[in-house]
């Protein structure tokens, strides 16, 4: 029986953790689908009414860059902490407060 229970167990925390990557996807293809409506406007704003200076680019590259981040975090990208640093940190907080508790048990 204790078999079922972690199975069970085991198929839930990892149906949380997909929902959590459906929701992040879905954040990320909502805020991609924005930029590529919005930014066309504001280039023709830009260029309909003002011309003579192109603060379009101000907006494009700012934006872009946001779109970019948010790209890295939602696709698992991250060359500054490498790979599965993540997996690694909480592992190591997770024992560091096991290690706490039985020193107070």
């Amino acid at each position: 029986m204790d078999n079922f229970y972690d199975k069970s167990e085991q198929e839930r925390l990892l149906y949380r953790k997909a929902r959590k990557k459906v929701k992040e996807l879905r954040g990320f293809y909502y805020h991609l689908t924005c930029y590529i409506v919005i930014m066309p406007l504001l280039i023709f704003i830009n260029l309909r009414f003002s011309p003579e200076f192109l603060w379009f680019f101000f907006s494009l590259i700012g934006w872009g860059l946001g779109l970019g981040f948010h790209a890295m975090e939602v696709f698992g990208y991250n060359p500054f902490l490498g790979k599965g640093w993540e997996d690694r940190k909480l592992r190591e907080l997770m024992e560091k407060e096991r290690q706490d508790r039985a020193k107070y048990e």
